[in-house]
């Protein structure tokens, strides 16, 4: 099997949900059909220009208001945006996000982006690392503060302050790398 067979299921598998393109002269993302399903709750809307109200219509009523001012920021200026927030199922279920995405001029100097919705529920669900893979006990303090740090960046980039986001970032790196050197030295 070539790799680029492998790549949609091995995307899913690591949590990719979907895909977006953004046209923000237009104000308009189209959206895949997973990321139509889970961010529109529709997934007959994937492929379709849609608003950004409705694009984003399954957000948290908690996280709106500063997942749409980060989104109108990066619409203005350009550049790499990642955040991660709640979204609601059909259900009412909470779901945890990962948008990771870059905004760039395209040929003709109009803003554009493309960008990836990554399911990280998961996450939130209990320690970062379980215990049965670290080398350690089960109360791990490193895959416990790893943990902590995971809950600090996801308030921080709501913080939006760049100074203590690099250094959150700059954290959960060299965590990862820790935990990583552990398992495999």
């Amino acid at each position: 099997m070539s790799l680029a067979a492998m790549a949609d299921p091995a995307l899913r598998a690591a949590g990719v949900v979907g895909i977006w393109d953004t046209d923000v002269p237009a104000g308009r993302s189209v959206l895949d059909a997973g990321a139509a399903a889970l961010m529109a709750g529709d997934p007959r809307l994937a492929g379709q220009p849609l608003p950004m109200e409705i694009a984003l219509g399954r957000l948290h009523p908690d996280d709106r208001g500063w997942v749409f001012g980060q989104i109108r920021r990066v619409r203005r200026t350009g550049g790499p945006f990642a955040a991660e927030f709640r979204v609601l199922d059909p259900a009412g279920n909470v779901r945890w996000v990962l948008n990771r995405g870059c905004l760039a001029p395209d040929e003709t100097g109009a803003m554009r982006g493309l960008g990836a919705y990554i399911d990280t529920t998961d996450a939130h669900r209990g320690p970062f690392l379980p215990a049965a893979a670290s080398d350690g006990p089960a109360a791990d303090p490193l895959a416990e503060a790893a943990d902590h740090a995971m809950r600090a960046h996801a308030a921080i980039v709501r913080s939006e302050n760049a100074r203590l986001r690099l250094l959150v970032d700059m954290l959960l790196l060299e965590t990862g790398r820790t935990l990583a050197r552990r398992r495999h030295p």
